[in-house]
């Protein structure tokens, strides 16, 4: 039993093993709900159509507020993955909204990103920033707090306009501020505030479910890779059918070249050289 101990929360990380969200599929006379489903979280139908509809015009608010219905059962999921880091469900399920809102408002269906990849890290940004902005414990200068939460929104921005995490350079630049400052503002995530490990935890009933210390190094390693997985299903969607399967040979099915020659009936160069070129272009696509 772990008496008196207190230890600074985890970093923001959904528990391990969460239910996989999915926008509810639509079923269209002549398609099947597998093929509804799939185009829904490519270019919602609701999206492109509010998307198109000019800044003022009656039919917008309707628009928008279908579309943000549709799907707060996603804003839900995501807020529910946080509900035992010591924050009411309800407050953490608002900033979800507000973060999906956000997402609703300024997604671009022309840039050909799936909705699903651009609304998780604004709606997950968006409670981070909530557990940021309420939870400082110990003494950090105002400057400093100001400072992270500015990084936080930058750090946003970059990751939708560059489709990766932006380096300590890229933000500095963003920021007008030194490298130096952007290390000084990360540490602050570190003044978060302290819970026990004795502190009971409890369910989605209400109901107690053991003790923060049974949490303890509970991990997927897998969640930290789900948005990078979603864009490169995007862009492996824009390869055409022959690099498309030798990557998936290569890294799915996980067969060596020679392998994937003798399926595809080419040679191993020939096989190399394809692969190279095709990594290169993935590295490239924006």
């Amino acid at each position: 039993m772990v008496t008196n101990r207190h230890v600074t929360t985890r970093p923001l990380r959904p528990p391990a093993r969460p239910e996989q969200w999915q926008p509810r599929p639509r079923a269209r006379a002549g398609t099947s709900a597998e093929a509804d489903l799939g185009r829904s979280s490519e270019a919602d139908p609701l999206l492109v159509l509010l998307h198109a509809i000019p800044a003022g015009h009656p039919a917008r608010a309707g628009a928008r507020g279908r579309a943000i219905e549709w799907y707060l059962p996603m804003a839900g999921f995501l807020a529910r993955r946080f509900r035992n880091y010591g924050e009411p469900l309800d407050d953490i399920t608002q900033a979800a909204v507000i973060g999906l809102i956000k997402a609703v408002d300024r997604y671009d269906p022309g840039r050909g990103v799936p909705f699903i990849g651009y609304a998780f890290p604004t709606i997950l940004g968006e409670i981070r920033r909530h557990f940021r902005d309420t939870t400082w414990d110990i003494r950090v200068p105002r400057r400093i707090q100001e400072l992270y939460r500015e990084l936080t929104v930058v750090t946003d921005e970059l990751t939708h306009e560059l489709l990766r995490p932006p380096s300590t350079g890229l933000l500095a630049e963003r920021l007008g501020i030194s490298e130096q400052e952007v290390g000084v503002a990360r540490l602050a995530a570190h003044s978060y505030r302290l819970l026990s490990l004795d502190q009971p935890r409890t369910d989605l009933d209400g109901e107690q479910d053991g003790q923060l210390t049974d949490m303890l190094g509970v991990r997927d390693p897998a969640l930290a890779s789900v948005e990078n997985r979603m864009l490169l299903r995007h862009r492996l969607s824009r390869l055409s059918e022959r690099d498309r399967r030798i990557i998936e040979l290569r890294f799915d099915a996980e067969l060596t070249q020679s392998q994937i020659a003798a399926q595809l009936g080419l040679s191993q160069m020939h096989i190399s050289r394809l692969l190279s070129r095709t990594l290169s272009r993935l590295r490239l696509m924006a």
